[in-house]
């Protein structure tokens, strides 16, 4: 997962390839709290790992459940409807609407002494229909703040359930799903009416929740969508294992990508499209039918029953008009694939978005301005126009994509929908703020997304740090590489490596096995995280930095073809979304174009003495003497080698670290790079 501030996305050409989607928080959810109400043990299978997961998980160990986390298998030993005790009991619900609702209205129903809290856009979020509901019921809740809105206090209820329940269906359907979930633990005598007042919104999400009661022995019947009945004497049983669905609103998003984004011509047919797996078109989630929409605009689509594929169809893609209730999440996907579209895009019927992890409709609208649309927005609904679309622009296309530094309000569904609008058409970057807000229901999408899309080399940015020995080269292009989320290349490393690689397979550091040397450096499993250095499964920082090691690696630099194979091998670590090399000859002969180039140099004595602290701590004894002679013997040799010598790229800055800190070294550099950006 991407922690960083923000994320820069270069223009992005295309996109094929298979994408394994991770559970459905939906699913995951209520299943977790389902789990928890039963008596017994229940395993669950393929759970998403995210911020809403956790909350869940944590709020059912402090109800006293037993919780067994194995990767995404999860063993919950349930309450079997009972508390086992009675203790005040505080949970921090975070902005998981998915955990909020269903918990608040199962634990006034067992009732007890309990505080939910959350940040503060919980506290924004509505939930006065739901506390309602179980008000009338019988149940005691207090408002800790503003009335209508979490913290929340529950107490004891004193339960009535003579007359049919009433809850408000056009807010949330959490709050039907809440009451669904809660009120078979008050089902021992009597049936149970629940009615909706109002139209019922996202009725595909109650479907789930239906779906998911059965499998738990709860068969509530429903007349319409305007009343559900939940039977006298029903109870809770564990279905024993369950599995959890692909999430089918993280579908949308590569769904939409296999619409939008031109396959990969080089790989023929094998190569075209997007291939999604762990959600078919027979899914139980609602979200699903994001594919019907996808189509009207013109995506190709094919489906099996655990997976899709789609290619781009139609292009520009069709301009719809659409009544979003079924796919209210999904849908926002919607509003950036209508940027590529041959018209005006309408979606309608999208009211619950205001009272979502932000008001996503001011929120699609702003950020779909800031990329040059002209947008139209209502109290339930929002109109896009579309962009240029290369040469299939159309009439209907107002002004021009602009680069966006898009802000994503904490919102998972803001930063995913908008990595989208870096495959525009003129080749303008787009800034993700506040990357890592994936992370509650998602938090590997980025490195999926980056999995599939292709783009010109030229596009993928790269930072080049150069200097002579010791100059710390290493410790800030690491250091940078983190804060923008960059791949990291220690290019002197590679030589160490090769040589520890050549002499690990019995080869001789000489000429004579030249040309194996250099086959075992074309495909060497090189890897950089941040200081630590991998070779497969190999942590080889330690062996490589050995006097020996430096040796070995002065033999094999000398080979031309090695040295050739190596260039090569240098060049694969230009990936998605950026790199940031580090070495003697980065900026000069490796990556001559890349757009920051940095020459990091410091006095010959300061360089000695962090060289001597280093070897000390070590266990290895030198004398600065010693260090400082050798450092300027190897920076002439370095300097006047005929082939790549070490020197400053003619546009590289200059940075002399003698006297600055590590963490203002990096400031500089990112502020030089930041003065780079269109943002």
């Amino acid at each position: 997962m991407f922690s960083t501030a923000f994320l820069d996305l270069p223009a992005l050409q295309g996109a094929s390839g298979t994408v394994t989607l991770p559970g459905s928080k939906s699913i995951s959810n209520r299943v977790l709290l389902l789990s928890a109400l039963c008596q017994g043990t229940t395993v669950v299978h393929d759970l998403l790992d995210s911020d809403d997961t956790r909350v869940m998980l944590a709020a059912l160990r402090q109800l006293g459940c037993g919780v067994d986390v194995q990767g995404t298998t999860v063993t919950i030993t349930g309450l079997g409807g009972q508390l086992k005790h009675h203790d005040a009991i505080e949970f921090f619900m975070g902005n998981a609407g998915t955990a909020m609702r269903p918990l608040t209205a199962a634990l006034a129903v067992l009732g007890g002494d309990f505080t939910l809290k959350g940040v503060p856009r919980m506290h924004e979020r509505p939930i006065a229909d739901l506390v309602d509901a179980l008000r009338l019921l019988g149940c005691k809740i207090d408002y800790l703040g503003n009335d209508g809105f979490p913290p929340l206090h529950i107490g004891q209820p004193s339960l009535k359930l003579d007359a049919p329940i009433q809850v408000r269906g056009d807010v949330s359907s959490q709050f039907l799903t809440a009451l669904l979930m809660a009120l078979p633990l008050s089902a021992k005598t009597q049936d149970i009416v629940i009615d909706v007042v109002g139209e019922l919104i996202s009725k595909p999400y109650i479907d789930i929740t239906l779906n998911l009661l059965a499998r738990y022995g709860i068969a509530v019947t429903r007349d319409g969508w305007q009343r559900f009945t939940i039977p006298q004497g029903c109870s809770y049983q564990s279905p024993g294992t369950i599995h959890v669905e692909a999430d089918a609103s993280s579908a949308s998003y590569f769904i939409a990508l296999g619409a939008i984004a031109e396959g990969n011509s080089s790989k023929g047919s094998q190569g075209d499209g997007i291939r999604i797996q762990g959600v078919g078109a027979d899914s139980i989630q609602g979200d699903i039918r994001f594919m019907d929409a996808a189509a009207q605009m013109g995506a190709h689509i094919t489906s099996g029953p655990n997976w899709l594929e789609i290619k781009r169809g139609a292009w520009p893609l069709k301009a719809i008009t659409l009544d979003c209730n079924h796919i209210p999440d999904a849908a926002m996907t919607l509003a950036v694939m209508a940027l590529y579209a041959d018209g005006p895009t309408t979606l309608r019927n999208i009211a619950s978005w205001r009272v979502k992890e932000t008001d996503r409709i001011v929120a699609m609208a702003t950020e779909c301005r800031k990329l040059g649309a002209t947008v139209e927005e209502g109290p339930d609904w929002i109109t896009v126009h579309p962009l240029p679309n290369g040469k299939h622009a159309n009439a209907s296309a107002q002004g021009q994509w602009k680069a966006a530094s898009i802000h994503t309000y904490d919102d998972h569904r803001v930063a995913m929908c908008f990595s989208l609008a870096a495959f525009n058409a003129d080749q303008v970057p787009v800034r993700i703020e506040d990357p890592k807000c994936v992370a509650k229901t998602f938090p590997d999408y980025f490195e999926a997304l980056f999995s599939v899309a292709h783009t010109n080399a030229n596009h993928i940015p790269v930072i080049c740090i150069d200097g002579p020995t010791a100059s710390g080269k290493g410790t800030l292009a690491s250091r940078v590489a983190q804060a923008l989320g960059y791949h990291y290349l220690d290019s002197g490393a590679l030589y160490r490596v090769t040589a520890y690689a050549a002499l690990q397979a019995g080869l001789s550091l000489e000429t004579n096995d030249e040309a194996r040397i250099a086959d075992l450096a074309r495909t060497l499993p090189v890897r950089f995280e941040g200081e630590t250095v991998w070779l497969g499964n190999e942590d080889v920082s330690d062996a490589i930095r050995t006097e020996q090691a430096g040796m070995n690696a002065s033999k094999v630099s000398v080979l031309p073809t090695v040295r050739t194979a190596l260039v090569a091998l240098q060049h694969s670590f230009q990936r998605l979304p950026g790199l940031l090399a580090d070495g003697r000859d980065m900026g000069t002969v490796i990556f001559p174009h890349a757009p920051l180039k940095v020459f990091l140099t410091a006095s010959a004595a300061q360089r000695a003495e962090r060289r001597h602290k280093q070897l000390i701590s070590k266990g290895i004894s030198t004398t600065l003497d010693s260090l400082r002679a050798d450092l300027e013997a190897r920076d002439a040799r370095d300097s006047s080698r005929s082939v790549a010598p070490l020197k400053a790229a003619q546009d590289a800055f200059q940075l002399d670290n003698s006297s600055l800190s590590i963490e203002a070294s990096v400031d500089q550099v990112l502020t030089w790079w930041q003065a780079k950006q269109p943002f």
